[in-house]
């Protein structure tokens, strides 16, 4: 998966050539960061969605000795960037009570982190990501804007877990091809094994009639002996020269010889 950083937004507008409805005043100064991601737009949604839900705002902390900022909570809507109307799907993660957050410019009090991610399908296999991140003082409602950490750590953590995503999509991807082509092996095998076993049917049945066949001529020219002592004579001949006594039972072969073949 690629993902490729855009751009940093300084203008007060609200990307995509759309606007909130937010307030002039609120808008002003306010920053962002735009991601572009070769991914289809339901998966961004996706991951997006698990991300601001978790409770960790990243990129930012209020003690040095507790650099994990937790304590978030996913919202509908913020009351700084109002509700958004534009095109695509808008996110929010909001922490309460947050003192004085680093990377957040100028901040020096109690106040309010809001994160929105905006997710805008490009193509179906590309999708921009845009994350604002804001810290609003409760006292004087003074907004400090993230001077870009908290936005390239969230998406960080989207890009490393869309990087999972697609990691497991190429694994169940490779075991299935793999799987695949064990089938197409054994299918051949297969198919090899029935091609052999048809002509070893073929060989046995024409084995068969061939034998049926030597059986069928050898009845035809093998005779047997009825008779005990009978003459075997040089012609078919009473006065023939006898050449021996055959007893009863012994096999003899008639062989016919043609004149005209042998004189040709």
């Amino acid at each position: 998966m690629r993902c490729c950083f855009l751009a940093w937004l300084s203008c007060g507008g609200d990307g995509f050539g759309y606007c909130s409805q937010s307030s002039p005043g609120q808008r002003a100064g306010h920053g962002s960061l735009g991601f572009e991601l070769e991914a289809a737009e339901a998966d961004v949604l996706e991951v997006v969605k698990i991300v601001a839900e978790d409770p960790i705002v990243r990129g930012t902390y209020v003690y040095e000795n507790a650099k994990t900022l937790t304590g978030a909570t996913p919202a509908n809507s913020s009351s700084y960037f109002g509700p958004w109307t534009g095109p695509g799907h808008a996110f929010y993660k909001v922490l309460t009570k947050a003192v004085a957050p680093r990377n957040f410019k100028d901040s020096g009090d109690i106040g309010t982190i809001t994160v929105r991610y905006v997710v805008l399908a490009q193509s179906e296999s590309r999708t921009h990501l845009r994350i604002d991140a804001v810290f609003v003082e409760d006292g004087d409602h003074k907004a400090h804007i993230s001077d870009g950490t908290v936005e390239s750590s969230e998406f960080k953590e989207i890009q490393d877990r869309m990087r999972q995503i697609q990691s497991a999509n190429q694994e169940t991807a490779a075991l299935l091809k793999k799987r695949q082509e064990e089938d197409e092996k054994a299918a051949t095998l297969l198919r090899l094994r029935q091609e052999e076993t048809a002509k070893l049917e073929t060989a046995e049945s024409s084995l068969k009639s061939l034998d049926s066949k030597f059986r069928e001529l050898r009845h035809k020219i093998v005779v047997k002996v009825r008779d005990e002592s009978t003459e075997l004579k040089s012609a078919p001949f009473r006065s023939a020269v006898k050449i021996q006594s055959l007893p009863a039972g012994a096999e003899l072969v008639v062989l016919i010889i043609n004149a005209l073949l042998v004189r040709g």
